[in-house]
C-alpha cells in the first residue's frame, strides 16, 4: 500500500491572522488547540482531508501535506538518500501524534506521519457545512522528472503522466485517499514551484478575488484544464501558496 496523503497544514509567523483568513475565505472551521500553538482546521466539506495552522519557529512560511507511513524514521531515511533534508527529526507527542518533516531535493517541504498515529486532525470527522474540501496536493519541482521519481519511488505512488510533464498521482491507498499530482516548473506558471494542497471551490474567480480583499494574492489563474476544470493559486498574508480549482459543468 502506498503512503495516503491525511493532513494539510499551514505554518506562519503569526498563525492567528491566518486563522481569520482561512475561515473567511473558505469557510473552514478554525480551533485553537490550548498551550499548543496550534489550531485544528475543520474544513466542513464533507471530503477530503483535514488540516491545521500552525507556528513558524523560524519564521518562513510554509503550507504542506503529510503523508502516512508505517516507519516515519525509515522513510526519513530515505529521502535524505534521496537529495532530501531533515528538517523535524521523527518526534512522538505520546497518545497523540507520530511525526517528521523533510524537504525534497528542490527545498520544498512536505511531512510524515505514523501509519495509525494520525492525531486528531486526521481522525476527526467532517461537520456539517459548506466549507471548501481539500482533496488535492501537488508537488511542482525544478524538474518533473526528479520529483515524479523521488516521490514515486519514496512513497510507492503509481503515477501516469502525459506529454506536458505532469504526473497523476495513484496513492495505491484504497478508497477515499485523495489525489495529486507531480510536475515541473512551467506546469503552472514559469518560475513556480511548491508542495501544496488544492481547495475545491465554485468558482476560482471569486475566490481568488476575495483572498485578494483579505490581504493575500493571485499567483495565477483561472485557468482552465481540459474542458471541465479550472485552476488557481493563492499566495496568503503570510506569504504561502495554496491552489483552488473548479469543476465545470
Amino acid at each position: 500500500m502506498g503512503g495516503r496523503v491525511v493532513h494539510f497544514e499551514i505554518g506562519a509567523k503569526d498563525p492567528e491572522a491566518l486563522h481569520r483568513f482561512y475561515a473567511e475565505l473558505f469557510d473552514w472551521r478554525v480551533s485553537v488547540v490550548p498551550n499548543a500553538g496550534y489550531a485544528l482546521v475543520d474544513t466542513a466539506g464533507g471530503g477530503g482531508i483535514n488540516g491545521g495552522i500552525g507556528v513558524s519557529r523560524t519564521g518562513a512560511p510554509w503550507a504542506t501535506f503529510y503523508v502516512a507511513v508505517e516507519d516515519p524514521q525509515a522513510v526519513l531515511e530515505k529521502a535524505v538518500s534521496s537529495g532530501g533534508r531533515t528538517v523535524m527529526p521523527v518526534t512522538e507527542i505520546p497518545g497523540t501524534i507520530t511525526f517528521a518533516m523533510f524537504d525534497d531535493p528542490d527545498g520544498l517541504l512536505v511531512g510524515l506521519v505514523r501509519r495509525g498515529a494520525e492525531g486528531p486532525s486526521a481522525a476527526q470527522r467532517h461537520s456539517a457545512g459548506a466549507g471548501a474540501p481539500v482533496d488535492w496536493f501537488e508537488v511542482l519541482g525544478s524538474d518533473a522528472a526528479r520529483t515524479q521519481a523521488f516521490y514515486g519511488e519514496l512513497f510507492g505512488w503509481r503515477l501516469e503522466g502525459d506529454s506536458s510533464g505532469y504526473a497523476l498521482v495513484d496513492t495505491q491507498a484504497g478508497e477515499g485517499a485523495i489525489g495529486g499530482g507531480l510536475g515541473g516548473v512551467g506546469s503552472e506558471g514559469e518560475g513556480s514551484r511548491w508542495a501544496t494542497f488544492y481547495a475545491h471551490v465554485s468558482d476560482v474567480e471569486a475566490a481568488l478575488a476575495k483572498a485578494e480583499r483579505l490581504g493575500g494574492s493571485r499567483v495565477y489563474g483561472p485557468l482552465a484544464v481540459g474542458d471541465h476544470m479550472k485552476t488557481g493559486a493563492l499566495r496568503d498574508p503570510a506569504g504561502s501558496v495554496v491552489g483552488v480549482y473548479q469543476h465545470q459543468h
